[in-house]
């Protein structure tokens, strides 16, 4: 993201630069040069601004979420390719459309449930009877959820395959989880019930096949999302937000992102693919996703010692953790639950959307705006209230800026992404990240990322502070409410909004920041988290997640998702627009100081924490020369230093042990996970994710955590190594921001 950078307008500077020239020296004092030096020396136009934030129409975001919902678009589906022409019918309209718009299609390896034949869980006695049969369809209320369209609940990437055992409940499939478990029972040949959270999706399957765990099923908890609410009669969806009993999760199962047979390679119709056998970081035994209605009849049967207080949950039962298997006395006794699981995969031709708005000065510099396309069902809020989003931006710039007025052009070029099969992780945004790294990597100043654009209407989070967009229903600016309810004190600006960091890889700013090293942010208008504890909105990847549920529960009036498309909107014009780039990184430093501060309070007693260098100051005298500047070039080059400061941290060897690799798994609980090289390695030194609890550096966090569990000499030299490749990152980006060497 945009690492606590205040977006702020250059208008005094506009004077002390208006004889910049951008070109060869010597250009003659005619009227069409005169024209030339004004347009290169032009400052982001605070009255388009303006412009376009009353521009933007809540109705016609609505109109947009109403058309992209109407079906079903799953990644490569006939939905997914009506969905592409109507982006690419909009993009191209000769009245409010782009320059260009266009089609890029790459050749991914996807996995799907079978049609004919759907994955079934029973339970079954030991006569074979079957006694119990889960769910196949989550219930309808409403046309949308009897949509032939609509897919079968499935673990994308899970394999097929058989599996039969007692039952034992494994919390969150964490490791721990299965340890504690495996030092009471034996796990082998048994099949796990977990719920989300905690772990990845995968690793759910791939920790419980480390302690011979032979099937997994994977469960929404009441407690997490539905704050304890389970009745459909009353209390959830159709009548709340709240997910309904037969409810089920969809989710791609895989730890790595994407298409895994092209791995560094973009996945075109003639690129080397390795074999599919050679595959790793999916689930090595069958594993299916159910819902609460079909976990409650489960869980509650089980027999064993109650689980830990924190396992436990809404069901109106202890839970136990199995003997492994059910009660005496339960309706189950003696009986196992079985799996049937008939997902297959194949190649599929997956498309992006992409467009552009060409930019007059820096043509050669883009501001990237994306967001996936495809849903595992109709997706209202996930993807397509961001998608809504994007078409209303590019309808107001498309016909303000380009059509209308025929007197504007941002200063760089603006390119817009619809990325196809995020959902199965992350590939569209990865693969064309693959394909012109070499160029993104060069020009690209931002990537601005809006997925779900509004999961409820309390809060707008994103790393942008700016008055000038007002909240839903109140004279309040984003910026303040948002200092309302989330802000922190820095020492430089006081009371500031609290911008959360993009650690993770939880959408398609990854392969831009952590592959790339591009600036990245991510904007989303969230819910009131003081007011229910649901991890996510509850209907996430499920047949709920439509126009009716957005609009009564998320969003009535799309207030929230005008306010995300005027702020994203807004910041992307000054990215795209400003004379010089509105990234400050002396708030960069002062992050870096933060996370020192943190280091040093932790680690002091164990580590000698070397000091930073002076960042601040080189800051300082970027800035300062640009306000004493009068050769155009030195301007371009005081903004490719701070476009190239993110890309100064990026180290491809700095977590060869912890985030860049996945890991083949065998189903012996004694062996070691052998290290792979994994698609694109997560190799930003400063932003790459912790498993650590104290926020600060990633890598020492981690290495200084596992240092102090062991006590092992190799351990420790694992936190003087990171240590160094810290420190060094923050020396190697300090003096980036030098004049000459």
């Amino acid at each position: 993201m945009l690492k606590k950078v205040l977006l702020f307008g250059l208008g005094g500077a506009v004077v002390l630069t208006v004889g910049i020239l951008l070109g060869h020296f010597g250009i003659k004092d005619d009227s069409s040069s005169s024209e030339c030096a004004q347009e290169a020396a032009r400052d982001v136009d605070e009255n388009f601004v303006t412009q376009f934030i009353e521009e933007v129409a809540a109705i016609q975001i609505e109109e947009n979420l109403r058309t992209l919902t109407r079906v079903p678009h799953m990644a490569t589906t006939a939905g997914d390719e009506a969905t592409v022409k109507y982006m690419l019918s909009r993009w191209q309209d000769p009245d409010n459309g782009l320059d260009d718009a266009w089609r890029e299609e790459y050749k991914v390896y996807l996995s799907f449930p079978n049609e004919t034949v759907p994955n079934k869980v029973t339970v079954v006695s030991s006569s074979g009877s079957v006694l119990f049969t889960g769910t196949e369809k989550e219930k309808p209320y409403g046309p949308e959820q009897e949509d032939e369209a609509v897919v079968q609940p499935y673990a994308a990437y899970g394999p097929p395959g058989h599996a039969k055992g007692k039952l034992v409940y494994a919390n969150e499939g964490k490791v721990s989880d299965y340890e504690y478990l495996n030092k009471t029972m034996n796990l082998a040949g048994t099949i796990a019930i977990v719920k989300y959270g905690g772990a990845g999706r995968a690793a759910k399957a791939i920790n419980g096949a480390l302690f011979g765990v032979a099937g997994v099923l994977v469960y929404t908890e009441p407690r997490d999302i539905n704050d304890g609410k389970m009745s459909d009669s009353s209390e959830t969806y159709p009548h709340s937000w709240y997910l309904p009993p037969t409810g089920v999760e969809r989710g791609s199962f895989n730890t790595h992102f994407g298409d895994m047979l092209t791995p560094y390679l973009a996945a075109k119709e003639d690129t080397y693919r390795i074999p599919e056998a050679d595959i790793t970081g999916i689930p090595p035994i069958p594993i299916q996703p159910i819902g609460f209605q079909d976990a409650y009849e489960l869980i509650c049967e089980l027999d064993g010692p109650g689980a830990p207080e924190a396992w436990q949950g809404a069901f109106n039962c202890t839970y136990n953790v199995g003997g492994p298997g059910f009660k005496s006395t339960s309706k189950f006794n003696s009986s196992d639950v079985q799996l049937d699981i008939y997902n297959w995969a194949e190649l599929r031709n997956s498309s992006n959307v992409m467009g552009i708005i060409r930019g007059s000065v820096e043509p050669d510099r883009y501001v990237i705006y994306g967001n996936h396309r495809d849903s595992w069902v109709h997706g209202a809020i996930d993807p397509s209230s961001g998608t809504a989003v994007m078409l209303e931006i590019t309808r107001v710039d498309g016909r303000i800026v380009v059509y209308v007025t025929g007197k504007w052009r941002p200063r760089r070029s603006i390119i817009f992404g619809s990325w196809g099969a995020e959902e199965f992780g992350l590939i569209g945004s990865t693969e064309y990240a693959e394909e012109y790294q070499s160029k993104l990597r060069q020009r690209t100043v931002a990537y601005i990322n809006v997925d779900i654009s509004v999961f409820g209407e309390h809060l707008l989070l994103c790393s942008c502070f700016r008055r000038s967009v007002k909240t839903p229903a109140s004279d309040l600016s984003v910026y303040d409410n948002w200092i309302r309810y989330f802000n922190r004190t820095s020492p430089t600006h006081g009371l500031i909004p609290q911008v959360p960091y993009l650690t993770g890889a939880g959408s398609d700013y990854a392969p831009f920041m952590h592959f790339l090293g591009i600036t990245s942010m991510d904007i989303s208008y969230t819910y009131d988290r003081s007011k229910t504890k649901a991890r996510i909105y509850p209907a996430y990847h499920t047949a709920y997640d439509t126009f009716d549920y957005s609009s009564k529960y998320i969003d009535p009036g799309f207030t929230s998702h005008q306010t995300v498309a005027r702020v994203a909107g807004n910041v992307l014009l000054r990215l795209a627009d400003s004379l010089l780039l509105p990234f400050s990184c002396s708030d960069y430093a002062e992050s870096l100081e933060q996370y020192l501060s943190t280091a040093v309070e932790s680690f002091n007693e164990k580590l000698t924490l070397p000091l930073p260098p002076p960042c601040r100051s080189w800051c300082a005298r970027l800035h300062f020369r640009f306000f004493f500047c009068l050769r155009p070039l030195k301007v371009r080059g005081i903004n490719d230093q701070l476009m190239l400061l993110d890309r100064a941290f990026l180290d491809p060897l700095a977590f060869p042990e912890k985030i860049s690799y996945r890991y083949r798994y065998t189903k012996h609980p004694i062996n070691i996970p052998t290290p792979l090289p994994l698609h694109f390695p997560i190799r930003h030194v400063i932003w790459a994710s912790r498993s650590s609890s104290v926020a600060t550096f990633p890598g020492l966090a981690d290495a200084f955590e596992q240092a102090e569990k062991t006590n092992l000499k190799q351990d420790w030299d694992q936190v003087h190594k990171q240590l160094s490749i810290v420190t060094q990152a923050i020396e190697g980006a300090a003096h980036t921001l030098e004049e000459v060497i």
